[in-house]
Formats: structure tokens, C-alpha cells, sequence
């Protein structure tokens, strides 16, 4: 978990669909079994081992980690001695022990390469969110993440996102109305397409409008849109749409964010920026499995 108290990450992740997660994930790596370990080790063997981080990031996914060890055998869960030394949301340095864990040596070995991966591609994505965040840092604009993330991971992911400072948007496309330029175009306008959302959602469901042109941008305003997304507009457009819309409505950002770009995006006086890039371009960071001698 992150260091303060996070009511979302239990809707992000919760314990029974993490067990469901990590049996598929286990069953892919070890198909009919571990064949090196069950040759080498023996069942008895009891082994000591750290988590340790070989570059600086932001932690995320150690309790998911530790979910992987403990599921590999289930009957056996208990017999994992689990030991974390870091938190999720942390800054680690090279060399940081995250975690300790001790055992069943062939349960902590078939479980390794799933636990490192989940926790390489989730600290990954926590330290290119913290980096986007980092970049806004005085603006008050918030770095949101999008619906570009990995199928099947997108709970870890958002996640991971929340661990590196970032907010997040929709969960999934339950979780509010957006309508887009194909949504608009089948409606009729803007203004149609407002009107017959507002008409069906539900009391406290926000409608959002993607607009590209600041027309589009008086439109929805017009309309009565909740939140109004200026999709791929320069920066001297979205700097015009802020002074038209006042703080009537909420302004996001989207489209080709980049590290280099984000700040000048942020000081145009929007909102919210969203972020493809945090799930989609994330780097796996170096996180090892060490024996221990302590």
C-alpha cells in the first residue's frame, strides 16, 4: 500500500481478484511446474532472500509482490516469512533492500520471475508518473493517467499511477461520460449530444466534451459540459480557452504530452493533464532477488 491510508487502491486491487490474477500469471511461467527447481532444490530446502534495488525509482506493487510468493503454493502460504523494508511510493536508492523473504526454498524460486516482473513494470510506471509530476511541481495542476493501459493490468497499473503522485481518470467507461468526436458527430453537435447525456446520467456522473477548436470549446461550455478536454491544442489555444471558459467548467489536457512539453502545458492555466505515456512508455526499473546472508 502507499505510505498514507488509500481507500482507492482497494477498488484498484482487492485481495480476491488478485488471487484470481496471479494463478493465470503463475499457470503461464510454470506450465506443468518448475522443471530447474524441482531438480535442484529439495523439497526440505529452506532459503533467505532480499529484494533489493539495483537504480534509484518510485516503489510500487511490494504488497503484490508478496501476494505472488505466498500463492504459489496456497497450503503452504504461511511458511513465507515476508519482511518489507521500503513502502510503495518511496524514493529507493541503488543497493535499497525493499523487502526480505524466507522459506520454502522452491516456492520462493518458482515465484521469483512473476513477483520481480509485477514489481519492475509497476515501480516503472510509479517513476515515470513521479517524473510528470515533478515537471508540473507549482502549477496545481493535477497529472492524470488514461484508459492506454496494459489489458489486464490496468487496476495494478492506475495503481502504480497513484503511487508516483499521479491522479487518476475513468477506472473504465463506467466511470463517467465522455463524449468524443464520434460520439458528437452521430448526436448531431455538441449541443445534442449534451443534452441527451445530461438527460440519461446519473445525478452525480460528470459529462466531459473533447474538443480540438476553441468553437467547439464555446459549444460545450454553452451545453453545460461538466469538464472540457483540449485535445492536441497548442499551447497559445488552450491558454485562449482558459480565459473563455473562467472557471465554469473544469479544463483537461491531453494529446502528445511529454516530459519536455508538459510544463508549458500546465502554465497555459488548465486544470488537469492527462498521460498517456505513465501506462503505455514506462521502463521496467532493476529490482533483484538476492540471497540473503542476514
Amino acid at each position: 500500500m502507499t505510505p498514507a491510508f488509500d481507500p482507492i487502491a482497494a477498488r484498484l486491487y482487492d485481495r480476491r481478484r488478485l488471487q484470481r490474477w496471479i494463478d493465470q500469471w503463475l499457470d503461464e511461467d510454470c506450465g506443468h511446474g518448475d522443471l530447474t527447481t524441482e531438480i535442484m532444490i529439495a523439497p526440505e530446502a529452506e532459503g533467505r532472500f532480499a529484494v533489493t534495488a539495483r537504480q534509484p525509482f518510485t516503489l510500487a506493487g511490494l504488497e503484490i509482490a508478496e501476494a505472488v510468493f505466498r500463492r504459489v503454493n496456497p497450503a503452504r502460504a504461511d511458511e513465507i516469512e515476508w519482511a518489507a523494508e521500503a513502502a510503495d511510493g518511496e524514493q529507493v536508492a541503488p543497493g535499497a533492500v525493499l523487502a526480505r523473504v524466507a522459506g520454502p526454498a522452491r516456492l520462493i524460486l518458482t515465484g521469483e520471475r512473476v513477483a520481480l516482473n509485477l514489481l519492475q513494470h509497476l515501480s516503472g510506471v510509479a517513476t515515470l508518473t513521479a517524473a510528470f509530476v515533478e515537471a508540473v511541481s507549482g502549477t496545481g495542476v493535477a497529472v492524470a493517467d488514461t484508459r492506454k493501459t496494459t489489458p489486464g493490468l490496468r487496476g495494478l497499473e492506475k495503481y502504480a499511477v497513484r503511487c508516483g503522485g499521479g491522479r487518476n481518470h475513468r477506472l473504465g467507461l463506467d466511470g463517467g461520460i465522455m463524449l468524443k468526436d464520434n460520439h458528437i458527430a452521430v448526436a448531431g453537435g455538441i449541443g445534442p449530444a449534451v443534452a441527451k447525456a445530461r438527460a440519461a446520467a446519473p445525478l452525480l456522473t460528470k459529462i466531459e466534451v473533447e474538443c480540438d477548436r476553441l468553437d467547439q470549446v464555446d459549444a460545450a461550455l454553452e451545453a453545460g459540459a461538466d469538464v472540457i478536454m483540449l485535445d492536441n491544442m497548442n499551447n497559445a489555444d488552450m491558454t485562449e480557452a482558459v480565459a473563455r471558459v473562467g472557471g465554469r467548467a473544469l479544463l483537461e489536457c491531453s494529446g502528445g504530452v511529454t516530459l519536455q512539453t508538459i510544463r508549458g502545458k500546465a502554465e497555459t492555466g488548465v486544470d488537469v493533464i492527462s498521460v498517456g505515456r505513465m501506462t503505455q512508455a514506462a521502463a521496467a526499473v532493476d529490482i533483484g532477488l538476492d540471497a540473503d546472508a542476514g
